[in-house]
């Protein structure tokens, strides 16, 4: 992958855009194509191989398939690494589907162990914590731990950072070092490659959950993991053989999403560093987790690896579940929903859903709520997140559910 341009704004909007003009398109083409022609019977044999086994398509030569290789897919793939500074990326269906990949794909490796840095998303922490692909875990609540959880047949050290729903921030060049040769997979998601470009500070893989802030819009299912060449070959052998390929019209958006990212993520997260500030002070709020506040960066990694505070906050509320529920049900103008990343603001809490499979010990707390912070004016927001706030100091009339 050739990073040809100076500046990310740049990058967003020509990436992958390469040969269009040749075509005499202006943006990508749709491709929805389930099969394509086969020349000969052994050109057509050699191609499906050379695809099923990671390989990529090669001038001249049949795609076979939509299973094994997509152009739309691979022209999202290529922006996408360019943006992440790295040689190549793979997409898939899911974020959870990319995950997965990696997992399958360490394993294959002879190294089933993984060492994962708490807090996670619910739906990376479930999956490790069951082992239904074949790994099992070393969890460390401090990344001061990795380096004594590291063992011989480790395969994969797993961090996500800004961390989800806590925005807790990890060293990448310390957890690296403490990896000793280990691959260090991080989750970019939060962060996007905007605000922080793990790669450049020795992760070899990057994770996104496409669906959030690439997309942006809350209407498209994706996930793509940015790596060095012998990963992707890797990881596109296990999505050729798992079926997990990303969908056509789904790569088109992502794609499309790309050459506004900067411009979405700067504007969000210029509303989320007020917003932090204005609820502070309120009643309900026992204390707001965001990057850009003081204190919350105690190992200095704001502005030397990542570039600002990003768009989601969490608020512990000090009336526990019972005041959280209230809050997140009161909103008006932001939308009680999961997912985050989009132009809409949207609240949740994650105890009861994203994190609800996660142990116990390693939950969010009942009263910690988690905003992803949108594109709405910050005024608005502000009027509506107080006044559901004012409605979380109204005194309960019920009981909190049980402990699960």
């Amino acid at each position: 992958m050739t990073h040809r341009f100076r500046h990310l704004e740049t990058t967003a909007v020509h990436a992958g855009m390469d040969g269009l003009t040749a075509s005499g398109s202006h943006v990508p083409p749709i491709d929805l194509s389930t099969t394509n022609p086969l020349p000969t019977v052994e050109s057509g044999g050699d191609a499906y191989e050379h695809l099923a086994l990671g390989g990529s398509l090669e001038p001249g030569q049949s795609a076979v398939y939509q299973r094994l290789w997509q152009p739309g897919v691979a022209r999202f793939e290529s922006a996408l690494a360019e943006l992440e500074r790295t040689t190549h990326a793979v997409a898939f269906a899911s974020g959870m589907a990319a995950l997965s990949a990696c997992l399958i794909a360490s394993t294959q490796r002879g190294r089933p162990h993984v060492v994962a840095l708490r807090p996670l998303y619910g739906g990376s922490d479930h999956v490790l914590a069951t082992g239904l692909l074949g790994t099992t875990v070393t969890w460390c609540e401090d990344q001061d731990e990795v380096a004594a959880a590291v063992r011989p047949d480790t395969g994969l050290v797993v961090v996500e950072t800004p961390a989800n729903p806590s925005c807790d921030l990890v060293d990448l060049e310390a957890v690296v070092a403490s990896a000793a040769g280990v691959p260090v997979l991080v989750d970019n998601t939060f962060a996007t490659p905007v605000l922080q470009q793990p790669a450049r500070h020795g992760a070899v893989l990057v994770l996104h959950s496409a669906t959030k802030f690439l997309g942006g819009h809350g209407d498209v299912v994706g996930g793509v993991v940015a790596c060095d060449e012998d990963w992707a070959a890797s990881l596109r052998q296990v999505r050729a053989l798992t079926g997990g390929i990303l969908h056509p019209f789904a790569a088109y958006l992502l794609h499309r999403g790309l050459r506004t990212l900067p411009l979405r993520v700067r504007a969000q997260q210029a509303t989320a560093a007020e917003l932090a500030q204005r609820l502070g002070a309120h009643a309900a709020v026992s204390r707001v987790l965001y990057p850009g506040l003081p204190g919350h960066d105690p190992r200095g990694v704001l502005g030397r690896q990542l570039a600002g505070g990003g768009s989601l906050l969490a608020l512990e509320l000090a009336g526990g579940y019972t005041a959280a529920a209230r809050f997140v049900e009161s909103c008006e103008l932001a939308t009680h929903a999961v997912s985050l990343g989009g132009v809409d603001t949207l609240v949740q809490h994650p105890a009861s859903l994203t994190h609800r499979p996660v142990a116990p010990e390693a939950r969010p707390g009942a009263g910690l709520v988690r905003v992803s912070v949108g594109l709405e004016h910050v005024d608005d927001l502000t009027v509506d997140l107080l006044q559901a706030l004012d409605a979380a100091l109204t005194p309960s009339t019920g009981s909190a559910p049980l402990a699960r």
